[in-house]
C-alpha cells in the first residue's frame, strides 16, 4: 500500500537528495536564466548600441553599392551580399557569446551543473496517460498558468507605460530626419526592452523560491523511508550477521596460518589452546599468535600436531594468556617467568640427544592476580585459587 504525501513530513536525507541529482531531479528555474539573459544583452547593447547600431547601419548601406563589375557579372552578386553578411555577424558575435556565457552560468545558479542521462531516458510513466492528465491539471500546471499570466500583465503593463511615457518622443520622431530619428528610435527599444527584461526578472524572483520549495516537498520523506533508506544503508541485520561471520572466518584463517610458526601451544588440555612464538635471538617477550576456545582450540591442536609443534599442558597458564592477550601480542610481563619455563623446556626437548638429556617438566606456577576460571573471571576476584 502506497502512503499519501500526508504522510511524508520528514525532511530528505542527504542520500535521497544525492540520488535524485543522479537521475536527473534538482530545484531548477526556467525564468532566472531568461531573465539574466535578457537583461544582460539588453545592457550590452545599451553600452554598445550606437557603436553598433553605425557599424551595422554602415555594412548595410556598403552592402546596396554596386560597381560596375557587379553589375556587368550578376553572379557576382552572391559573394557580394556573403561579404557583408559576415562583417554583420562578427559585429554581433560578442553580444552573442555574452548570451552563451550567460545561458550557461544562469542554469547552474538554482541548482547547480548537472549532467544526467538518466533525465532523457525513455520512461514508461512518462506515456500513462493518467500521469499526463494530473500534469496538465495538477497544481505545478497552474502555477505555470499563473506565471504566464503574470509575464503577460506585467510586460503589457510596461509596455504600456513605455509607449505613453515616450509619446511626445514619438511625435518628434517624425519631424527629424533619417539619422537623429533612428538614433532616437534606438535609445527608446533599448529603454523599453530594458524594461520589459527587468518585469521578468521580478517572474524570477518569485520563481526561484517557488521551486525549492516545490522540489523540498517532493523530496519530503516518511518516517518508514527514512527507516528503510538506513537499513538498506547499515545492513538488514542479517547481512551484518553474515559480514561478521566471514570476517571471524578471515580472520580464524588467518591465524591458523601462523600456528605452523609457534613454538609451542599451551593447553588446558582441551577447553583452552594458545599458541606462542618465541625469538630468542631478539629482545621481545613471546607473542601469541594464535588462540581458541574448545572446538577453535580443537583445531589448533590438530594444527600444532600436523606441524610438530610441542603440546604442553598447563591449565591456569592457558586460561591466563587467553583471557589477557590477544592475537599477534606480546604475553603480559607478569607471565613472563611462567611461560620463559615452558618456553626453556621445549627448546630442551629439541635439543636433546643420549648425552644431554631434556630438562624435567616444570611445575608452572601462575601469579593469583592472572588466575582465571573456565568462564573468565579472576580467581582474586572470587577468591578462589585455581
Amino acid at each position: 500500500m502506497s502512503e499519501s504525501t500526508d504522510d511524508k513530513t520528514e525532511e530528505p536525507t542527504a542520500q535521497k537528495l544525492k540520488k535524485a541529482r543522479e537521475d536527473g531531479q534538482v530545484a531548477r528555474s526556467t525564468e532566472l536564466p531568461a531573465a539574466i539573459i535578457v537583461i544582460g544583452a539588453f545592457l550590452v547593447l545599451m553600452l554598445t548600441g550606437g557603436w553598433l547600431i553605425t557599424r551595422l547601419s554602415a555594412v548595410f548601406a556598403q552592402g546596396f553599392v554596386f560597381d560596375r563589375q557587379l553589375i556587368e557579372k550578376p553572379l557576382l552578386l552572391p559573394a557580394h551580399f556573403g561579404e557583408h553578411l559576415l562583417a554583420g555577424f562578427v559585429l554581433v558575435m560578442p553580444i552573442i557569446v555574452f548570451t552563451m556565457i550567460a545561458a550557461v552560468v544562469a542554469s547552474g545558479i538554482t541548482g547547480g551543473y548537472l549532467l544526467s542521462f538518466s533525465a532523457v531516458m525513455p520512461k514508461g510513466s512518462k506515456l500513462n496517460p493518467i500521469s499526463g492528465l494530473k500534469r496538465i491539471f495538477g497544481t505545478h500546471a497552474l502555477v505555470e498558468l499563473g506565471k504566464a499570466i503574470l509575464k503577460f500583465v506585467l510586460v503589457a503593463t510596461v509596455l504600456w507605460w513605455s509607449l505613453v511615457s515616450n509619446m511626445e518622443a514619438l511625435v518628434q520622431i517624425g519631424q527629424m530626419s533619417l539619422e537623429p530619428a533612428l538614433n532616437a528610435a534606438g535609445r527608446m527599444i533599448m529603454q523599453s526592452g530594458l524594461w520589459v527584461a527587468l518585469s521578468l526578472a521580478v517572474i524570477a524572483m518569485i520563481d526561484v523560491p517557488w521551486q525549492k520549495y516545490t522540489f523540498n516537498k517532493r523530496m519530503r520523506m516518511s518516517k518508514q523511508e527514512i527507516k528503510d533508506e538506513y537499513k538498506q544503508m547499515e545492513g538488514s541485520p542479517e547481512i551484518k550477521a553474515q559480514i561478521r561471520r566471514r570476517q571471524r572466518e578471515m580472520a580464524n584463517s588467518r591465524m591458523m596460518s601462523r600456528v605452523k610458526d609457534a613454538d609451542v601451544v599451551i593447553t588446558n588440555p582441551e577447553h583452552f589452546a594458545v599458541a606462542l612464538e618465541y625469538d630468542p635471538t631478539g629482545d621481545g617477550a613471546p607473542i601469541m599468535v594464535a588462540k581458541g576456545s574448545d572446538h577453535m582450540a580443537a583445531r589448533i591442536r590438530e594444527e600444532a600436531k600436523a606441524h610438530g609443534i610441542h603440546l604442553f599442558q598447563a591449565a591456569p597458564l592457558a586460561r591466563a594468556i587467553y583471557f589477557t592477550t590477544e592475537v599477534e601480542q606480546q604475553v603480559p610481563e607478569d607471565l613472563y617467568h611462567a611461560v620463559a619455563q615452558v618456553i626453556a623446556y621445549v627448546f630442551s626437548l629439541e635439543a636433546a640427544s643420549p648425552m644431554n638429556a631434556p630438562r624435567p617438566k616444570p611445575q608452572v606456577k601462575v601469579p593469583i592476580s592472572m588466575q582465571f576460571s573456565p568462564d573468565g573471571k579472576k580467581a582474586s576476584d572470587q577468591g578462589v585459587h585455581a
